[in-house]
């Protein structure tokens, strides 16, 4: 049963083997388990600065007055003890995760009024405090708006078209009817356009077609020659493969 309040001489509890027999009585010793099992090593360096092991966090005991409860639980793994006038954010939601399971003497259940006040009464304790007020007196939304009372209230469901969506912007740039759309002789500049690169295209081509026949005629010419080695360059080269001529030859022959 939440919220868990146990009696006021719990807190004049003294002993660990008392203090672990009324958290079994209750039925919260099943948290204090689960906190042995997360036992284990810290990863990194801190297991050398002297916090070796880490394990999940235990039920928080929250008391009035202390008359031993605090020897008697301290030593039970995962538990936290906490005075009713020091309670903290992060005492009752550890690393800001809502939900922890707190335990409360009689006496400390009593005394949140006075601290923190209600409603109609201001805080005792804290000048002009007030807990805050709940927007919605009921959270579940989705009941609300089905609930007769509303829907008694609220206007039919409209039959027929329904509301289209907004248009889709399109960028001109890119798209021709938006363009169109904004610039009626877009299209007009783009088929002028189109001609004119057409024109630009055959001229280049007819141009380049007469130079290249002449320039390659001369290249074929060239190679020509010296497929054939002629030429003065190629004189002693071809006099090397084909030899002397006849003529040359008789006459050296007569020198000899």
């Amino acid at each position: 049963e939440v919220p868990l309040v146990l009696d006021a001489s719990s807190e004049s509890v003294t002993k660990t083997s008392k203090a672990i027999e009324l958290l079994k009585s209750v039925g919260a010793y099943a948290d204090i388990e689960k906190v042995k099992a997360s036992r284990n090593l810290r990863s990194g360096k801190g297991k050398m600065r002297n916090r070796r092991y880490v394990e999940r966090k235990g039920p928080l005991i929250c008391y009035a007055v202390d008359n031993g409860i605090t020897k008697a639980f301290r030593n039970i793994p995962g538990v936290e003890l906490c005075c009713v006038d020091r309670l903290g954010l992060l005492t009752l939601a550890p690393g800001g995760h809502l939900g922890r399971f707190i335990i409360w003497t009689k006496g400390a259940f009593e005394k949140l009024d006075s601290i923190y006040g209600t409603a109609a009464v201001a805080s005792a304790s804290k000048k002009g405090f007030k807990p805050p007020h709940a927007i919605m007196t009921m959270p579940d939304l989705s009941r609300v708006i089905n609930s007769d009372e509303i829907q008694s209230a609220v206007n039919p469901t409209k039959a027929g078209k329904t509301r289209a969506h907004a248009p889709l912007k399109r960028n001109p740039l890119k798209n021709k009817s938006a363009m169109e759309r904004l610039n009626p002789y877009a299209k007009v500049a783009a088929q002028m356009q189109a001609a004119a690169e057409k024109e630009r295209t055959a001229a280049k081509a007819k141009k380049s077609t007469k130079v290249r026949s002449a320039v390659g005629a001369k290249f074929y010419e060239s190679m020509k020659v010296e497929s054939n080695y002629q030429g003065e360059l190629f004189d002693s080269f071809a006099t090397w493969i084909h030899g002397k001529p006849e003529e040359e030859e008789e006459e050296g022959e007569e020198e000899a």
